[in-house]
């Protein structure tokens, strides 16, 4: 006999329709245990192991949380900026940082206008997280101003970066600016972004499928050629191989 579902209030009918809908397509949640495992890694700052992880869970079908795919997928990605803003806030930021952090992801996630962007995007997510966790240890011996700049350059990592746009967002003339980070760090500004967005790029050829062409665009690189040059420049091998590479050793 059929459950009676006028006997509940609206909201419980409604999980009681899913549930029975979920059992009938043979439909379960990720495990547990893979969740815990991603949060773990972001609080510990283990940027490749959060991505596997991911990688685990996005093979299983996703929940679906409304009516409409690309609404279903935004309610998805703010639960885990939610979850992933409290593992950041475990693992030593401070609150607020973190809950700045979060509004600013969900305002993003909000404007993105397909599903595709949104997929990469669950991705930028765990690594700026875990760039915002690794920030506070690598700055430590810098200038404040020097931390400024690096801080700035990990949050912006995404987007068109450049020297003058760095120092007016540290109120100091570009040439004051490129000489001490230059004497601090032993590392011009270009040259650090480029390291950085290299560093940034390895776990998207890790942990994803995406194109190399779509990871050079996504990392503002003026194209795919110069994103290979430069990469085998910092790796020793074009972005290609280090991906064949990188498959071979994934377990």
């Amino acid at each position: 006999m059929g459950i009676d579902l006028s006997l509940y209030s609206p909201v419980v009918r409604q999980f009681l329709s899913a549930r029975m809908k979920n059992v009938e397509q043979s439909f379960v949640h990720p495990p547990l245990d893979y969740e815990r495992e991603l949060l773990e890694a972001i609080r510990l700052g283990d940027e490749s192991k959060a991505m596997s992880t991911m990688n685990k869970i996005n093979e299983l079908e996703g929940a679906t949380l409304a009516a409409e795919p690309i609404r279903s997928k935004k309610n998805a990605l703010i639960a885990s900026c939610t979850l992933f803003t409290r593992a950041i806030i475990k693992g030593g930021l401070d609150p607020e940082t973190a809950f700045q952090l979060s509004d600013t992801f969900i305002q993003e996630i909000e404007r993105i206008g397909t599903m595709e962007r949104l997929a990469y995007f669950e991705y930028e997510m765990i690594t700026q997280f875990i760039a915002v966790m690794k920030r506070e240890q690598e700055t430590l011996d810098y200038s404040h101003l020097v931390r400024l700049s690096i801080y700035y350059i990990r949050e912006h990592i995404f987007q068109e970066l450049s020297l003058e746009r760095i120092a007016k967002h540290a109120y100091v003339h570009p040439s004051y600016l490129s000489d001490r980070f230059k004497k601090e760090t032993g590392w011009t500004i270009t040259a650090y972004i480029n390291r950085r967005k290299i560093e940034e790029s390895k776990n998207f050829l890790t942990h994803t499928n995406i194109s190399i062409s779509e990871i050079a665009l996504l990392f503002k690189f003026c194209n795919q050629s110069y994103y290979s040059h430069l990469f085998k420049k910092c790796t020793g091998m074009t972005p290609k191989q280090f991906r064949k590479e990188a498959s071979h050793a994934e377990p």
